[in-house]
């Protein structure tokens, strides 16, 4: 068992978050991965409205009995329920983890600290981890450009992006991009942070809704099959390549605005794809590390395994060192 900053401040057995996702971070993956040792979120902006929104933290809070957490992304959206709102409601609800993206938590913080809850913050580049530093987060999520969904306009991967970021703040950090076994978890603890944070890796689970075909194609995927699209729109998001991401591509070649863009990576065209199977009628999210992922097990069989197989990468480094 790996001890570090993040699971003392998070109360969790293991240094293992499984990140906002939209439409997909919903009380069955969040509550399996809470079981299982790690911290499982539900993603907000999945959920439209108070109703529904409260009716899946009741759920979580019938499935598990340990830590959670809710990623609110800050974005302002066209929506009546804005940040703002779920915000409230999770201080009403007694949520303890709040995950923040979109953009600066700062003007939430007095709101979120009074209310005793623990803020992690997820940024695409070390520059930013100093802000969250400075406005009181207690820990940073550090993502570098393999990660699934957002990396932001830099192009830099995690192993670089991680080591700065560790070298300019003393708040946890947390590595994100690239990241699914265990190799990878001690990677990230060789480089100063104190746990890691997974998308991709928690698609490929029983518990996650997504549809069959979704988890079918990762299992077959490599490496390369996902590509960046929106940066032309300084909105870059790494998605599976597929149909729709290639026509996307192609018109931000001929110089597309993003009312043109708009029809085709609207977030509503998601249910298509991870309700049905539909594979090449929406973007969707997926990291580089889906080359990585053979098989689709439960949390707790994903979690057991990742915790053996850092152990593993520790005794054979500890080996190699005392050669």
């Amino acid at each position: 068992m790996f001890n570090t900053r993040l699971t003392e401040l998070l109360n969790i057995k293991h240094p293992i978050i499984c990140g906002g996702m939209f439409r997909l971070g919903r009380a069955e993956l969040a509550g399996a991965v809470s079981n299982a040792g790690g911290l499982g979120i539900i993603t907000a902006a999945t959920f439209p409205d108070e109703e529904s929104f409260r009716n899946e933290l009741h759920l979580l809070k019938k499935l598990t009995d340990k830590p959670f957490g809710v990623n609110i992304n800050l974005f302002p959206t066209a929506r009546k329920f804005q940040a703002q709102d779920y915000i409230a409601m999770c201080i009403e609800e007694g949520v303890q983890v709040i995950e923040t993206s979109g953009r600066s938590p700062e003007e939430y913080m007095a709101q979120l600290k009074g209310a005793n809850m623990k803020v992690i913050h997820k940024v695409p580049g070390a520059q930013y981890a100093a802000t969250c530093e400075r406005i009181g987060c207690d820990a940073v999520s550090v993502v570098g450009n393999e990660t699934g969904g957002h990396p932001g306009m830099s192009d830099v991967g995690t192993m670089v992006m991680i080591r700065k970021a560790v070298e300019n703040v003393n708040i946890p950090i947390v590595a994100g991009g690239g990241i699914v076994d265990g190799s990878g978890l001690m990677a990230a603890l060789s480089m100063g942070a104190e746990g890691i944070i997974m998308g991709t890796r928690f698609v490929a689970t029983q518990e996650c809704p997504a549809h069959s075909a979704v988890k079918g194609w990762m299992i077959e995927a490599s490496e390369d099959d996902t590509v960046i699209v929106q940066k032309s729109i300084k909105s870059p998001t790494r998605v599976a390549k597929n149909g729709m991401a290639m026509k996307v591509l192609e018109l931000e070649k001929n110089g597309a605005g993003l009312d043109e863009l708009m029809p085709l990576i609207t977030g509503t065209r998601n249910p298509s794809v991870y309700s049905e199977g539909n594979l090449d009628d929406a973007i969707w999210s997926c990291g580089q590390a889906v080359g990585l992922v053979e098989d689709i097990p439960t949390c707790q069989q994903l979690l057991d395994r990742i915790m053996d197989e850092a152990s593993a990468s520790l005794a054979r480094v500890n080996y190699l060192y005392s050669k």
